[in-house]
């Protein structure tokens, strides 16, 4: 059998995979997702369904639970999901706190944590951005210090993603004042309630409390759950970063994405005419489209490197860039194609099971996504930040 046909294979078994183990419910959700955050309840359901069968981690060393499957078969799985719209794996667990685990974990660490990531028994939050601290993230102050076998924490975090939901936290805290601003930070897990700590949600524009703020007033955490070294968190963090900013599969999401706008443009409205039949539209989604499979290919550039035990390093800043840009891009057109009617503001719509509305989910949907990726840009590190990395990196080779 040769590869094409093995992948095809691989395709069709995904394919069938999706049709067969995807609850409604699920698929609704997918398809109402405005934001990189899938509705919480179905995101995590549709983890479990791929937990057990032994497929939510392709990305993981195959002895922790990752499934061994080629970069290909690993793309076209991404592929396959996004063309089905499943919601996507709420990237806290698998795409973070995982790989720092991996990568810096001790034994004791991997044997008792990671098999809970994978299923979803654990979920965790992410500590890192403060109020005056979010791309200069070596500017944070909330303090950690050390009191015999444990830290004590004081200050807090902002846009902690899902920290409503979490039981587990992973944060940069800093506990030492010495050195440069980079020294002096520990990456740190504990447990979300524990004495002293407070999560206060916050609204949105949409209304929904998405993203929270976590207060900590000498909250006790043990040392044992320090990863890596103490004042050597900046080390696990960037290491995240990279896999977060370059580990990721945001090109098998944008194409499908545009095969879908395409469609749209295609459908003959009420006057017998397709919006695809005005020129400026047409080379516009052109455009798209090829931008959308730049982003794919660089992205497989990226991913082949990991692979071969390669960290991402100044590649994971240009795929940021052109990911997230291109997601814009793309954010605009959709809304320019789907008109006036995207204008409503109907959130109780977008519940997952809401009555029938009437206006169609492209109508309802494409606002929200194009107020949700203004924000792709900031997120893991803002583009202006990733530029001057870049810069960095090619002066300094």
């Amino acid at each position: 059998m040769t590869e094409d046909r093995s992948l095809e294979a691989f395709r069709d078994e995904v394919r069938a995979f999706i049709r067969e183990s995807a609850t409604e419910e699920i698929r609704e959700a997918g398809r109402k997702t405005t934001s990189v955050f899938a509705p919480f309840k179905q995101a995590m359901a549709w983890q479990r369904i791929l937990a057990d069968k032994g497929w939510v981690a392709p990305s993981w060393p195959q002895e922790y639970g990752g499934t061994g499957w080629s970069l290909e078969q690993r793309y076209v799985f991404a592929q396959e999901c996004n063309r089905a719209q499943m919601p996507p794996i709420l990237p806290q667990n698998l795409q973070m706190v995982g790989p720092a685990i991996l990568g810096f974990g001790s034994d004791a660490q991997k044997e008792e944590l990671l098999p809970r990531m994978l299923s979803g028994e654990d979920f965790w939050c992410q500590g890192y951005s403060e109020p005056g601290a979010g791309s200069d993230l070596a500017a944070l102050k909330c303090r950690a210090d050390r009191d015999g076998d444990d830290y004590i924490l004081n200050g807090s975090k902002i846009w902690t993603t899902y920290a409503q939901h979490a039981n587990k936290m992973f944060a940069l805290v800093r506990t030492s004042s010495e050195g440069k601003p980079q020294q002096g930070i520990t990456f740190l897990l504990l447990d979300m309630g524990l004495p002293g700590m407070e999560v206060r949600p916050i609204l949105g524009l949409d209304g929904a409390p998405e993203q929270c703020e976590v207060f900590f007033s000498d909250v006790r955490v043990p040392c044992a759950n320090r990863v890596g070294e103490e004042n050597e968190g900046w080390t696990v963090a960037k290491y995240v970063l990279e896999f977060e900013r370059g580990g990721s599969t945001m090109g098998a999401w944008l194409v499908p994405a545009v095969e879908r706008l395409r469609e749209q443009c295609e459908q003959v409205d009420e006057l017998g005419q397709r919006r695809l039949d005005d020129p400026v539209l047409a080379r516009r989604l052109e455009e798209l489209e090829i931008e959308a499979l730049a982003v794919e290919h660089t992205e497989k550039r990226v991913n082949a490197g990991l692979k071969h035990g390669q960290n991402p390093g100044p590649m994971a800043s240009l795929l940021k860039i052109l990911g997230t840009e291109v997601m814009q891009r793309f954010s605009e057109l959709q809304l320019e194609v789907t008109g006036l009617r995207s204008l409503v503001y109907d959130p109780g719509a977008l519940e997952i099971g809401a009555a029938p509305s009437d206006f169609s989910e492209d109508e309802l949907l494409a606002m929200p996504y194009y107020m949700n990726t203004r924000a792709a840009s900031i997120y893991a590190g803002s583009n202006e930040v990733q530029r001057s990395l870049l810069a960095k990196a090619v002066m300094a080779g």
